[in-house]
Protein backbone atom coordinates (compact mmCIF):
# COMPACT_ATOMS: atom_id res chain seq x y z
CA UNK A 1 0.00 0.00 0.00
CA UNK A 2 1.43 3.60 -0.79
CA UNK A 3 1.55 5.87 1.80
CA UNK A 4 1.37 9.33 0.34
CA UNK A 5 2.55 11.32 3.90
CA UNK A 6 5.63 12.98 3.61
CA UNK A 7 7.77 12.01 6.17
CA UNK A 8 9.80 14.13 8.25
CA UNK A 9 14.20 13.91 8.25
CA UNK A 10 15.63 14.89 11.59
CA UNK A 11 16.82 18.11 10.29
CA UNK A 12 12.82 18.52 9.95
CA UNK A 13 11.99 18.46 13.53
CA UNK A 14 11.96 21.38 16.23
CA UNK A 15 15.00 21.57 17.66
CA UNK A 16 13.48 20.77 21.48
CA UNK A 17 12.27 17.49 19.83
CA UNK A 18 15.79 16.85 18.46
CA UNK A 19 17.59 17.48 21.99
CA UNK A 20 20.85 17.73 22.11
CA UNK A 21 22.51 16.14 25.28
CA UNK A 22 25.96 16.75 26.44
CA UNK A 23 25.54 16.10 30.28
CA UNK A 24 25.30 12.04 29.20
CA UNK A 25 21.57 11.71 29.19
CA UNK A 26 19.95 10.13 26.14
CA UNK A 27 18.86 12.63 23.88
CA UNK A 28 15.22 12.65 23.47
CA UNK A 29 14.72 11.07 19.82
CA UNK A 30 11.45 11.82 17.56
CA UNK A 31 8.17 9.40 18.14
CA UNK A 32 6.78 7.35 15.03
CA UNK A 33 4.26 10.45 14.93
CA UNK A 34 6.91 13.18 15.27
CA UNK A 35 8.15 11.55 12.57
CA UNK A 36 5.42 11.84 10.16
CA UNK A 37 3.68 8.01 9.99
CA UNK A 38 0.59 7.35 11.85
CA UNK A 39 1.85 4.42 13.37
CA UNK A 40 4.05 1.38 13.33
CA UNK A 41 1.88 -0.21 10.58
CA UNK A 42 2.44 2.70 8.61
CA UNK A 43 6.53 2.77 8.89
CA UNK A 44 6.09 -1.09 7.74
CA UNK A 45 4.32 -0.06 4.55
CA UNK A 46 6.41 2.65 3.71
CA UNK A 47 9.18 0.40 4.22
CA UNK A 48 8.14 -2.38 2.03
CA UNK A 49 6.61 0.24 -0.77
CA UNK A 50 10.83 0.64 -1.14
CA UNK A 51 11.14 -2.86 -1.54
CA UNK A 52 8.93 -3.77 -3.79
CA UNK A 53 10.92 -1.86 -6.31
CA UNK A 54 14.16 -3.54 -5.88
CA UNK A 55 15.09 -5.76 -9.18
CA UNK A 56 16.38 -9.43 -9.09
CA UNK A 57 20.12 -9.17 -10.29
CA UNK A 58 19.49 -12.25 -12.65
CA UNK A 59 16.09 -11.80 -13.56
CA UNK A 60 13.70 -9.16 -15.33
CA UNK A 61 11.58 -9.29 -12.11
CA UNK A 62 11.04 -7.33 -8.60
CA UNK A 63 11.71 -8.62 -5.51
CA UNK A 64 7.58 -8.13 -4.78
CA UNK A 65 7.04 -10.31 -8.49
CA UNK A 66 8.97 -13.01 -7.10
CA UNK A 67 7.87 -13.44 -3.47
CA UNK A 68 11.46 -12.69 -2.49
CA UNK A 69 9.99 -9.74 -0.23
CA UNK A 70 5.95 -9.75 1.06
CA UNK A 71 4.23 -7.13 3.56
CA UNK A 72 4.05 -9.78 6.15
CA UNK A 73 8.37 -9.88 6.81
CA UNK A 74 8.62 -6.28 7.64
CA UNK A 75 8.23 -6.42 11.38
CA UNK A 76 8.31 -3.23 13.41
CA UNK A 77 8.96 -3.55 16.85
CA UNK A 78 9.13 -1.51 20.13
CA UNK A 79 11.75 1.15 20.02
CA UNK A 80 14.39 0.68 22.56
CA UNK A 81 15.17 2.72 25.76
CA UNK A 82 16.52 5.74 23.39
CA UNK A 83 13.39 5.44 21.40
CA UNK A 84 15.22 3.99 18.42
CA UNK A 85 12.88 2.17 16.34
CA UNK A 86 13.95 -1.16 15.44
CA UNK A 87 13.11 -3.05 11.81
CA UNK A 88 13.11 -6.47 11.15
CA UNK A 89 13.00 -7.38 7.35
CA UNK A 90 12.51 -11.57 6.42
CA UNK A 91 12.78 -11.93 3.04
CA UNK A 92 12.33 -16.11 1.06
CA UNK A 93 15.33 -16.58 -1.68
CA UNK A 94 13.71 -18.04 -4.76
CA UNK A 95 15.40 -21.14 -4.67
CA UNK A 96 17.33 -22.95 -0.89
CA UNK A 97 20.67 -21.56 -2.81
CA UNK A 98 20.63 -18.93 -4.53
CA UNK A 99 24.08 -17.57 -4.93
CA UNK A 100 22.91 -14.10 -4.65
CA UNK A 101 21.22 -14.24 -1.33
CA UNK A 102 23.74 -12.20 -0.12
CA UNK A 103 23.55 -9.30 -2.47
CA UNK A 104 19.37 -8.97 -2.06
CA UNK A 105 20.05 -8.52 1.35
CA UNK A 106 22.77 -5.85 0.48
CA UNK A 107 20.07 -4.46 -1.96
CA UNK A 108 17.25 -4.09 0.82
CA UNK A 109 19.73 -2.57 3.04
CA UNK A 110 21.05 0.53 0.74
CA UNK A 111 17.36 0.98 -0.16
CA UNK A 112 16.09 0.94 2.83
CA UNK A 113 19.30 3.73 4.46
CA UNK A 114 19.16 5.25 1.69
CA UNK A 115 14.73 6.33 1.28
CA UNK A 116 14.32 6.14 5.45
CA UNK A 117 16.73 9.32 7.03
CA UNK A 118 15.93 9.21 10.56
CA UNK A 119 17.52 6.40 13.03
CA UNK A 120 16.33 3.10 12.49
CA UNK A 121 18.23 -0.04 14.32
CA UNK A 122 17.77 -2.74 10.97
CA UNK A 123 17.83 -6.30 10.97
CA UNK A 124 17.96 -8.15 7.76
CA UNK A 125 17.18 -11.66 7.66
CA UNK A 126 16.76 -14.43 5.49
CA UNK A 127 12.87 -16.85 6.24
CA UNK A 128 14.34 -19.14 8.48
CA UNK A 129 14.34 -22.47 6.79
CA UNK A 130 14.62 -20.90 3.23
CA UNK A 131 18.23 -21.18 2.24
CA UNK A 132 21.32 -23.61 3.03
CA UNK A 133 23.69 -21.37 4.04
CA UNK A 134 21.12 -18.80 5.82
CA UNK A 135 23.21 -18.48 8.99
CA UNK A 136 26.43 -17.60 7.17
CA UNK A 137 24.45 -14.90 4.67
CA UNK A 138 22.59 -12.97 7.60
CA UNK A 139 26.25 -12.69 9.72
CA UNK A 140 27.36 -10.98 6.47
CA UNK A 141 24.21 -9.06 5.24
CA UNK A 142 23.93 -7.49 9.16
CA UNK A 143 27.34 -6.50 9.86
CA UNK A 144 28.51 -3.07 9.48
CA UNK A 145 32.07 -3.84 8.52
CA UNK A 146 31.45 -6.01 5.63
CA UNK A 147 28.72 -3.95 4.20
CA UNK A 148 31.16 -1.44 4.18
CA UNK A 149 33.90 -3.41 2.52
CA UNK A 150 31.11 -4.31 -0.47
CA UNK A 151 30.10 -1.37 -0.99
CA UNK A 152 33.61 0.04 -1.68
CA UNK A 153 33.66 -2.87 -4.43
CA UNK A 154 32.99 -0.63 -7.51
CA UNK A 155 31.63 -3.89 -9.23
CA UNK A 156 29.57 -4.77 -6.41
CA UNK A 157 27.91 -1.44 -5.94
CA UNK A 158 27.00 -0.88 -9.50
CA UNK A 159 24.89 -4.42 -9.36
CA UNK A 160 23.30 -2.57 -5.74
CA UNK A 161 22.51 0.30 -8.35
CA UNK A 162 21.27 -1.31 -10.74
CA UNK A 163 19.20 -3.28 -8.43
CA UNK A 164 17.54 -0.43 -6.28
CA UNK A 165 17.38 2.48 -9.17
CA UNK A 166 13.71 3.57 -9.42
CA UNK A 167 12.35 2.77 -12.70
CA UNK A 168 10.96 6.31 -15.05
Amino acid sequence: MLSFFRKKTSEELPTAVKGNSTNGEVPHRPTLQELGYRNANDLRETIYDFLRTIRDPEKPNTLEDLHVVYEEGIFVNEPTPGNVNTVRVEFNPTVPHCSLATLIGLCIRVKIERNITHNLKLDIYIKKGAHTTEDEINKQINDKERIAAAMENPNLRQLVENCIKDED
